[in-house]
């Protein structure tokens, strides 16, 4: 059982266990994602700015774009820079065909034939992975909102606060739903961190099929392949180099202040019930906390609506097509 070549976006809220489930999908032998990127959508949002890409030219100064930027850590996936600059060249004159080239050079890498990529915030740009990718099938994967909360919080890179952190995991939750219903189950599919941590082969088996893949046990052995798939920098993966276990699962019982537990549950309790988590819902938080939330959560939904408007304005003048198209020949070796 073999699926044609889809790529695979792997999203969620951030500190919901997508780096294992990346992890467990590189440990596929048909299968590579990377770690995390960062310039497919900083691309799409800037592909105004490369011009038509019918022109060699405007395809080289992608392609170098791409591959030295920092800020795009390339670097991090340990490949021949001027040579993927040749194969964007050469390859079919659209955006997402040039980053298609990376993401299955990648995948060559390890002598694999499907290729996608890995990034939480992706959620919020499922639409536009879509279109880079047509035929992409998004797999979500969901953490109690409590657990993520008191995860965020805790990490030194994340820059915001509990209520932020609160707000990102109703999006994403809510985003889900929204892919779940326009892209229907060929191209979409959900998994629970607290399912897949306590038994990954049934969970596991569940993706393989959506995949069209055959299910691999090496799979439920993820910190087998850390060290090659995640950068040691990144300090705050360190548990991906251990076995998967269930000791995380419900911390914030202990890691979030009874202020913050019944602001969570007032704010997403219907949520977190709808997806099977259990809710207490007795304490009432802080008006002024609930406030405050509110005021935080709508200033995001109005980042959001800029966002998608200014890329409407985009998409009305964009100089070539932007959906991936398979390399009609071989590229250059």
């Amino acid at each position: 059982m073999t699926q044609p070549e889809r790529p695979i976006f792997v999203v969620g809220c951030p500190r919901s266990g997508t780096t294992m489930l990346q992890l467990m999908l590189h440990a596929h032998p048909r299968i590579a994602i990377p770690p995390e990127t960062r310039f497919l959508m900083a691309a799409y949002d800037a592909r105004s700015d490369f011009g038509d890409l019918r022109m060699p030219n405007n395809r080289l100064a992608l392609a170098r774009w791409i591959v030295e930027r920092k800020k795009t850590r390339f670097a991090d996936l340990g490949l021949d820079g001027e040579r993927i600059i040749e194969q964007i060249v050469a390859g079919p004159p659209t955006l997402g065909s040039a980053l298609g080239i990376v993401l299955r050079a990648y995948a060559a890498r390890f002598g694999k034939p499907r290729w996608g990529d890995k990034r939480p915030g992706y959620f919020q740009r499922i639409s536009a992975l879509r279109r880079l990718f047509p035929d992409a099938q998004i797999v979500q994967l969901i953490r109690d909102g409590r657990d993520c909360v008191a995860s965020l919080k805790e990490m030194d890179w994340y820059k915001q606060d509990s209520y932020h952190a609160l707000a990102t995991w109703v999006e994403s939750i809510e985003a889900g739903q929204r892919a779940a219903r326009s892209l229907g189950p060929e191209s979409y599919h959900r998994l629970y961190y607290e399912r897949l941590i306590s038994d990954p082969a049934t969970e596991l088996k569940a993706l393989c099929d959506f995949l069209g893949e055959d299910f691999d046990p090496a799979m439920c052995e993820p910190d087998q392949v850390a060290a090659v798939a995640v950068p040691g920098r990144k300090v705050w993966h360190a548990r991906t180099h251990e076995e998967v276990t269930t000791t995380r699962a419900g911390t914030w019982r202990t890691r979030l202040t009874a202020a913050e537990i019944a602001l969570c549950e007032t704010v997403a309790g219907d949520l977190l019930r709808e997806h099977g988590y259990e809710v207490d819902g007795a304490a009432r938080p802080d008006r002024g906390d609930h406030a405050h939330y509110r005021r935080v959560a709508a200033h995001r939904r109005l980042a959001a609506r800029k966002r998608d408007l200014l890329d409407f304005v985009h998409r009305r003048t964009e100089p070539s097509e932007v959906a991936y198209q398979p390399p009609s020949a071989p590229l250059p070796d």
